[in-house]
C-alpha cells in the first residue's frame, strides 16, 4: 500500500488486511466479551448454558487468539507501509496511544490462553472444542486450584481490556470528530 497525502494533511490508511482483521476482531472481542458477562449469570448447570454457550464462547476465544497471532505477523510482514504516528499529536497522546495498542493486542492474547488454561485445568472441563475439531490436546494437568487462578486471571484480564477498548475508542472519536479532516484525524486509517 503507498501512503496517501490529501489536501487537508497527511493520511495515511492501514494496509486492507490489517484493516479488515481489525473489524473482525473488533467485533468478535465484543461478542466474547458480551457473552462471557452473560454466561457468568446464567446457573451453570443450565443446559443451554453448558451445551452450547460455553463450547461457543471457548472456539471463537481459540480463533480471537490466532487472528491476534495472525495480526502480529501482518503487521511485522507490513511493517514499512505502516502509516506513522501523526506528528502533530502531543507527546502524551501518541505514547498513550501505543501503549493501548499494544497492551490491546497483549489481552487479546492473554485473555483467550487464560481461559484455555482455565478451561483445560477444571477437572469437570469437556475441553475446548474448535470447529471442526472435536476438542483441541489439554497440556494442563487437571487441578481445581488452578482453575481458580485462571478463571480470575481471565477475568480481570478481560475487564482491562475492555477498558483499553474504551480508551481505544474514545480516542480514534476524539481524533475522528474533533480534529475531522486534520492531521491528526487518525480515525480515518482504519475505514
Amino acid at each position: 500500500m503507498t501512503v496517501k497525502l490529501q489536501q487537508s494533511g497527511f493520511v495515511a490508511k492501514y494496509p486492507l488486511s490489517l484493516r479488515i482483521l481489525h473489524w473482525i476482531r473488533a467485533l468478535l472481542i465484543f461478542v466474547l466479551l458480551g457473552s462471557g458477562w452473560y454466561m457468568t449469570d446464567l446457573p451453570e448447570d443450565d443446559v443451554v448454558t453448558l451445551s452450547f454457550l460455553y463450547p461457543t464462547h471457548k472456539q471463537f476465544g481459540v480463533l480471537v487468539w490466532l487472528l491476534a497471532v495472525l495480526h502480529l505477523a501482518l503487521r511485522w510482514r507490513n511493517s514499512s507501509t505502516l502509516p506513522p504516528t501523526p506528528f502533530d499529536l502531543a507527546p502524551w497522546e501518541k505514547w498513550l496511544s501505543h501503549c493501548i495498542h499494544r497492551l490491546i493486542i497483549a489481552f487479546t492474547l492473554l485473555v483467550p490462553l487464560f481461559g484455555y488454561c482455565m478451561s483445560s485445568s477444571f477437572t469437570q472441563s469437556d475441553g475446548v472444542p474448535f470447529f471442526f475439531i472435536s476438542h483441541l490436546p489439554e497440556f494442563l494437568p487437571k487441578n481445581d486450584d488452578a482453575f481458580a487462578v485462571y478463571r480470575a486471571l481471565h477475568k480481570y484480564c478481560a475487564y482491562a481490556l475492555l477498558g483499553c477498548i474504551g480508551l481505544h475508542i474514545a480516542g480514534a472519536l476524539k481524533h475522528g470528530l474533533q480534529d475531522k479532516g486534520g492531521a491528526t484525524d487518525v480515525l480515518r486509517r482504519m475505514f
